[in-house]
């Protein structure tokens, strides 16, 4: 245990909950880090409007430590935290990551945005997380100017998301749409999607680039 404990702040992805990022949190802080695994409902609401949500929360967290702050977000959440980040950047902002991030949007969400049962389910947000960007929801994204990994999974459960989606893909989100302009580092293993956040493989990799900043190449997947 250091003297001045890192932070972890976990958002989960759409439609999911904190309970998925369990097993991640737990190794967080066996690995000696202090955790936030928040709660949002990510159906109702814009990502704009997401990110005051979990402000509060955030900035309660920021002011109570000495150490720096790292964000961790699996599939939207990351878009969350890119939001967030752009509007509340914390004072001492360390490392990002960002599991199977639609940075580049989801063909999916292109096909089925003007579906009403889609629409139904995923909400505001939902409809955000396509390829094609209007201008308002693009400038929610500026350039990132802090250390980020990314980790993209290459395997799917989902035997009609290949109709949908360019290979390599986990399912919900392309290899390719994962990538995003100014990452440190990105690394691809073999999972899906849903279970990226409690995957052993990401969860490594997770806590090795939060100490270092770089994903380890020794870690197979």
């Amino acid at each position: 245990m250091t003297d001045v404990q890192d932070c972890v702040v976990l958002l989960h992805g759409i439609s999911r909950t904190a309970l998925s990022f369990r097993k991640m949190q737990t190794a967080l802080e066996a690995a000696d880090f202090a955790t936030l695994n928040i709660d949002y409902p990510s159906r109702h609401h814009a990502l704009e409007a997401l990110a005051e949500h979990i402000h509060p929360a955030v900035t309660h967290l920021a002011a109570g430590i000495a150490g720096q702050l790292h964000f961790v977000g699996h599939s939207m959440g990351g878009l969350l935290a890119r939001v967030y980040l752009s509007r509340y950047r914390p004072e001492r902002l360390g490392r990002v990551v960002m599991l199977g991030t639609p940075n580049g949007g989801s063909e999916i969400a292109d096909r089925l945005k003007n579906v009403s049962l889609y629409r139904g389910w995923f909400g505001p947000a939902g409809e955000q997380l396509v390829t094609r960007r209007d201008a308002a929801t693009g400038a929610l994204f500026p350039p990132v100017d802090y250390p980020v990994g990314i980790i993209a999974g290459n395997k799917s459960i989902d035997p009609t998301s290949s109709l949908f989606l360019p290979k390599p893909h986990d399912g919900r989100v392309s290899v390719e749409n994962t990538k995003l302009d100014g990452m440190a580092d990105h690394v691809v293993i073999a999972t899906a999607h849903p279970w990226l956040p409690g995957n052993r493989v990401a969860i490594a990799q997770t806590i090795a680039f939060l100490r270092d900043g770089r994903f380890d190449r020794q870690e197979s997947g």
